[in-house]
């Protein structure tokens, strides 16, 4: 367990201020936010890089406030891996173990069974010059756990990925920490990305704590117009009704708008759709079908470089938002009829409680 008290630090521009977290024993906790909110500065005084004058830190309710990072048995994967250039993957992975006692032969099999979990086996006499971002993200993982850390900490370990890679390491991710059960603390700015790893989530702005709450919780119940913002105001549709269709999917009815939405589980109360994921077209897109509507445009309004388009669809008033470039090219205007497709594996659901 991880606890995080009055918590305030000045480093150049970056800063903390008050910062209050508790985060429990094997929890996966993401500290979301804007570039330049703090969270890294927060990630590096969890792991012991920074002079704490105000404020303390307790890892299990022992202070580690002042103690050195090598004394707080954790794994750190900064931003951009830093992965040894001089040494192959096998000698970074085994890096921290031959600063201890480890014997030769012990090293092997520790770095032979993280690099089958990493799926790394076959680049271990690989030069770390020459993998891909992916690959370096598994190398700089495996080197993390490689000393058997109690708590594992990832600085924006996506962010520098192409999506596709990103997604797949998202899943790789969860399911380490499911085999491992570390306590994680993951660093993004990205919400999706926050939204589907985390078990919680703390909203960071301006070097203070805004919200933390479960994912679901956080997006259909922002605290504050800094957190919607943030989120970017999703659309928010009450449910009148669901059905089961198997294999994980389920028809929810919104008023008149039907939707078929990924979920497992009891009733549905709310779904919740950014607006970046519904895509608007001006002619029916092929194949217009799962949770695809025709609408009508009530209001254009740009905001900086993307467009807000509010369409009445159904009865309902969906928010799509467009980036400006785009925009440009499309022959858009108020009461224009307009054709939407609900991304479904970007809608999110609330559960009845009941």
């Amino acid at each position: 367990m991880i606890e995080i008290k009055d918590l305030s630090l000045r480093l150049g521009e970056f800063y903390l201020k008050d910062i209050n977290l508790s985060i429990g024993d094997g929890e996966y906790f993401v500290i979301l936010g804007p570039t330049g909110a703090g969270k890294t500065v927060l990630l590096e005084c969890v792991a012991g890089l920074h002079h704490i004058r105000k404020g303390e830190i307790r890892f299990d309710g022992a202070d580690v406030t002042q103690r050195v990072p090598e004394e707080r048995n954790l794994g750190y994967v900064p931003q951009d891996f830093v992965l040894f250039p001089f040494l192959n993957v096998f000698d970074n992975i085994a890096f921290g173990l031959k600063q201890t006692k480890t014997t030769r032969s012990e090293i092997k099999e520790r770095v032979g069974k993280l690099a089958d979990l990493m799926g790394v086996a076959h680049l271990l006499r690989r030069d770390t010059r020459s993998l891909s971002g992916g690959e370096k993200q598994r190398v700089a993982l495996a080197r993390a756990l490689a000393p058997s850390p109690r708590i594992l900490l990832l600085d924006e370990p996506l962010g520098a990925l192409d999506m596709r890679t990103a997604k797949y390491l998202r899943l790789e991710l969860r399911r380490i920490h499911r085999q491992l059960g570390l306590t994680t603390i993951h660093i993004t700015h990205n919400l999706m990305e926050a939204l589907e790893m985390a078990d919680r989530v703390a909203v960071v702005q301006n070097g203070q704590v805004e919200q933390v709450a479960e994912p679901e919780k956080m997006l259909f119940y922002p605290e504050g117009e800094k957190v919607a913002d943030f989120i970017g105001a999703p659309n928010i549709l009450d449910c009148d009704y669901c059905r089961d269709l198997g294999n994980g999917i389920m028809e929810v009815g919104c008023g008149r708008l039907k939707l078929t939405v990924p979920h497992e589980g009891g009733t549905i109360r709310k779904v919740a759709i950014l607006p970046r994921h519904i895509y608007v077209s001006e002619t029916r897109p092929p194949g217009l079908s799962v949770n695809g509507f025709q609408g009508f445009i009530t209001s254009i309004e740009p905001a900086g470089n993307m467009v807000k388009i509010r369409i009445d669809v159904a009865e309902n008033n969906l928010m799509s938002e467009i980036p400006f470039y785009i925009f440009e090219e499309m022959n858009l205007a108020v009461g224009k009829e307009v054709f939407l497709i609900l991304r479904m594996r970007r809608i999110r659901v609330y559960e009845s409680k009941a």
